[in-house]
């Protein structure tokens, strides 16, 4: 087999003893993609089979179609409240690609099968008889009595009016992440509703200046403490948050408002609850997933998918479609892209080398969906946004397919939160080495858009620690009162503003921060559960603390604002890389220019500079456009930034550079 010239490759004089690994790549998805359009007519056409499968009305035939891919199964029939839960009254009959048919005509079931009947799918299997969730609803509901899940029949009188066109995603090059979880996003203590989100959250994230939302546990979760990554029903949206409608005006509403929707989609894995899942669903012992125990997640307990059989593709791939068809989410942020790339899930593995990346340790059908994911998604919407969440780096993650790369727009920056964690709780203030915070934030792949985020929502769990919770920890439930002049507090305030701006300044083209934690939320997150008497005490978000004129939350939150304000201004992430200025290790101050900015960052605990000199790219007048210490934002008000600063002849410019203080400066001439 004859070399390819691929771009990618070529770009990277290190992936050359592994091109033909990347060829070979390139190779299964154009014959996978070559099956598809010979069978289907295109991959779009593909990834349509919700329109097939599952419960669809037929204009022509006036009555329902179900239908339902179950190969091995000996016996199907639909069951609900329209028959009586009667497995004998609506049997299905299999044709030879193993999928099940049954028709309802109107005339003889309008009255029964109706909008809102609980329906399930009674399967004779080797496994035995049982009642299951077809693999295509799209609503299933839980019983408050029993606790169980059935599906529901969803179809309304009158069909969703969308009032905006949406987001203009071509303009979108400078995403800038809030990432939600509508349950929590409430200040009661209770399950929050896509309702009360619309209402209540997105004026916040708007007035913040982010201009994504990142929706996560969309997707039907049994159990609510999950967080939503062990789904259950992949086409419908969790039921305990409110109706599909209300789901459609929260995204509609977000549109008016300019905010593009990205959902939190979790193909990596499944539930492995049998009744609520898809776990052994026609009695194979495999079917949607590897058999034994290959089809097992050894950390996360759930099932993994078999990404080589074109039923399940096709159920992945139109899974996707019918998101963005049917809800007009604009992309997805794909969860534990790294547990699919390698069989070993990257679960103990250091990736280290290139060669960990390429090998038996890769899993070549994932790599292909992934592949054949991203095509479709940008042949459906062009501009979507597509986002990997991969920790192991996997070269060409984010270049183009036909590239060599597996064609994702951005890839998460997931080492800059654990780096953040480690060095606040393995090292003290004066033990940070400045060289090795540059090296971290500007360590990725050239070529390859990140979105960096200073932390993630998992450190905002129960057992970690959120940065302002591990900087200011009790003493945040005691000295958060504007008078109350803390040590801890002001140290904490001082490095949370610090860290935030450094991460978005130095880490990559996008940005994201999990709610709440921009104005430094002082709890973690605890989902109701057994071992807290199922209380939903910490499973929300305390809005009002940032809203209090006599906390110190105001201060974080405000400083939030006038970062993102900036990042918009002088459209910093889309600019080129920062070029180092000024690396001072003995007062820990760091100085680099982007987008025409110069950034100077004290991170000493306790020297401040006075007519501390640098090289700057030009001379001329300089002013200060954001100040960390201003007492706006917390600070001591030590700098003044309502003069001019000038910079000499020789690109030298004086300044008094206070510790735990970061000052942006623009040239005005």
């Amino acid at each position: 087999m004859a070399h390819l010239p691929l771009p990618l490759v070529k770009a990277d004089p290190w992936l050359e003893p592994y091109s033909r690994e990347i060829e070979e790549r390139l190779y299964r998805y154009w014959g996978m993609l070559r099956r598809i359009d010979q069978e289907a007519g295109s991959l779009l056409k593909f990834a349509s089979a919700h329109h097939y499968l599952g419960i669809n009305y037929n204009s022509e035939r006036k009555g329902w179609y179900y239908r339902e891919w179950a190969p091995a199964a000996e016996a199907l029939s639909l069951v609900g409240e329209f028959n009586l839960w009667d497995p004998k009254a609506n049997p299905m009959q299999r044709n030879e690609e193993g999928i099940w048919e049954t028709f309802l005509d109107e005339a003889t079931y309008k009255d029964r099968f109706r909008h809102g009947g609980l329906v399930k799918v009674h399967i004779k299997a080797k496994n035995g008889e049982n009642d299951r969730i077809p693999a295509y609803i799209r609503r299933a509901v839980q019983n408050p009595v029993t606790h169980d899940f059935s599906g529901q029949l969803w179809m309304p009188s009158q069909p969703y009016q969308w009032k905006h066109m949406g987001v203009n995603l071509a303009t979108l090059s400078e995403p800038l992440i809030y990432e939600c979880h509508v349950g929590m996003a409430q200040e009661k203590e209770g399950v929050g509703t896509y309702a009360e989100f619309t209402e209540k959250v997105l004026p916040r994230a708007k007035s913040l200046g982010y201009n994504v939302i990142q929706l996560m546990a969309v997707h039907e979760h049994p159990y609510y403490g999950s967080f939503g990554y062990h789904v259950s029903s992949f086409f419908a949206p969790s039921s305990r948050f409110g109706t599909p409608e209300e789901l459609k005006e929260l995204i509609d509403t977000a549109h008016g408002m300019g905010i593009a929707v990205v959902m939190d989609v979790v193909h990596s894995h499944a539930v492995k609850n049998f009744y609520e899942g898809l776990n052994d669903f026609d009695g194979s012992g495999g079917q949607y997933f590897h058999p034994s125990d290959r089809g097992n997640h050894p950390g996360w307990d759930s099932k993994l998918f078999d990404y080589g059989k074109l039923p399940v593709l096709q159920f992945l791939l139109s899974n996707l479609r019918y998101w963005m068809e049917e809800f007009c989410f604009d992309g997805f942020r794909f969860d534990g892209v790294t547990s699919m790339l390698y069989t070993h899930h990257g679960l103990g593995t250091g990736f280290d080398h290139y060669g960990k990346y390429f090998g038996f340790d890769t899993d070549p059908d994932a790599i292909r969906y992934l592949q054949l994911a991203n095509t479709l998604i940008h042949q459906f919407q062009p501009h979507a946004l597509s986002i990997a969440e991969d920790v192991s780096g996997m070269p060409g993650l984010c270049r183009p397919v036909e590239e060599g790369g597996i064609g994702f727009d951005y890839r998460l920056g997931m080492g800059i939160p654990d780096y953040w964690i480690k060095l606040l709780k393995d090292q003290t203030d004066e033990q940070w080495n400045i060289h090795d915070m540059w090296g971290t934030l500007n360590n990725r792949r050239a070529n390859e858009k990140t979105i960096a985020y200073a932390e993630s929502h998992d450190q905002a769990m129960v057992g970690d620690k959120t940065i302002a919770f591990r900087l200011m920890d009790k003493e945040m439930y005691f000295h958060m009162q504007v008078n109350d002049s803390n040590l801890v507090i002001d140290r904490g305030i001082a490095l949370h503003k610090m860290i935030r701006l450094f991460t978005i300044a130095l880490g990559g083209e996008g940005y994201m921060t999990f709610m709440g934690n921009e104005f430094g939320h002082p709890e973690w997150i605890d989902f109701p559960r057994e071992g807290n008497n199922w209380s939903y005490k910490y499973a929300k978000r305390m809005w009002s603390l940032a809203e209090n004129p006599d906390l110190k939350y105001q201060y974080m939150d405000r400083f939030e604002r006038a970062m993102i304000d900036l990042v918009k201004k002088y459209e910093i992430l889309s600019a080129a890389p920062a070029h180092q200025l000024n690396m001072d290790e003995a007062n820990k101050v760091i100085i680099f220019e982007r987008a025409g900015l110069v950034f100077v960052f004290n991170f000493h605990a306790q020297n401040s500079i006075f007519d501390y000199q640098f090289y700057v790219p030009a001379q001329g007048r300089y002013r200060i456009i954001l100040n960390s210490d201003d007492a706006q934002y917390g600070g001591h008000q030590r700098v003044a930034d309502d003069i001019d600063y000038h910079a000499d002849n020789k690109n030298f410019l004086r300044l008094y550079v206070t510790n735990r203080t970061v000052l942006v400066l623009k040239r005005i001439d």
